[in-house]
């Protein structure tokens, strides 16, 4: 891992970051982060991405696994998943830095046509591993368009190809590679995953779900928790709760108008549920959070 490429990600995050030190750029998937303290533990349902970690540490659990990747490695996510992260090395001398690219299948697609697979597949859809010397650079490269705009429309897509390159190129490629198959298991549940999102608050049988990712229902049901470590209704119960944890956060909604704004029919059960995956109901987790607010402020 080049010093260049910290340099040139903590420029940009320092002029472009928002309070909560993200920074989107222009090229679409491609996101730079920039944060001067430890944080709490945050929940979400990843998409499939690549994350190079140039300074600090970070702890990331799904399910039964955990990973702590700090400066020179790579988290590498390979399916729509749950996880629970929290930065755990940053301060404001030295914070924690990362860059954050969202994986393409049509590109994985594409270049899985012309490469020669040579690995055995890992299914595990977390993984992380030291960040490889020309993915580094490609990366490097990607962020060094961002100070010439006028580059951008003419070089992105080709630096994009090669990034998803040398991480197929690496040694958990051929498990990279299943995004990209069009018919493949992993994209086949990724349909009925988008519904999921876009349908979280409603009742989704089984069938119609196996119904969207083309498979029968006790295939689907096998498939689904090989790629997510989850069944489909935990998955829909994990994306309801983080979303009524965004709304109590973000809009001050309280747990009876979450819980029902979600999906949920009984705010008894809802309340247990959260406590179960946070640590804590609703009003202690939102009184926590304030409680934190306040003292970095």
């Amino acid at each position: 891992m080049t010093d260049s490429l910290l340099d040139t990600v903590r420029r940009y995050t320092e002029a472009h970051s928002g309070q909560d030190g993200i920074a989107q750029t222009p090229i679409p998937g491609l996101t730079a982060i920039r944060v001067a303290s430890r944080t709490a533990l945050g929940y979400a349902i990843q998409k499939p991405l690549a994350c190079l970690v140039l300074q600090g540490a970070k702890h990331v659990t799904m399910g039964k696994q955990s990973y702590t990747f700090a400066a020179g490695d790579s988290l590498l996510i390979m399916a729509d998943v749950p996880t629970a992260s929290q930065i755990t090395q940053a301060s404001a001398g030295v914070p924690y830095v990362s860059l954050v690219l969202d994986l393409d299948p049509a590109i994985i697609a594409e270049l899985a046509t012309e490469m020669t697979s040579t690995q055995e597949a890992d299914h595990s859809p977390v993984r992380f591993e030291q960040t490889d010397a020309e993915v580094a650079d490609a990366a490097l490269r990607l962020m060094r368009l961002l100070e010439r705009p006028g580059s951008i429309p003419v070089l992105q897509s080709q630096l994009l190809r090669e990034f998803h390159y040398w991480l197929l190129a690496g040694r958990h490629g051929d498990s990279i590679r299943r995004l990209g198959l069009p018919n493949g298991h992993v994209q086949r549940v990724a349909r009925a995953i988008a519904l999921l999102r876009a349908e979280y608050n409603r009742r989704l049988p089984v069938g119609q779900l196996a119904a969207v990712a083309g498979m029968s229902p006790s295939s689907f049901h096998q498939n689904f928790r090989a790629v997510t470590s989850l069944t489909p209704l935990q998955f829909q119960k994990q994306l309801r709760l983080i979303e009524a944890r965004r709304l109590m956060l973000t809009q001050g909604a309280n747990a009876s108008h979450a819980a029902f704004s979600v999906g949920y029919e009984s705010v008894h059960q809802f309340t247990r549920e959260y406590g179960r995956m946070f640590g804590l109901p609703p009003a202690k987790d939102m009184a926590a959070a304030s409680g934190r607010i306040h003292a970095a402020a």
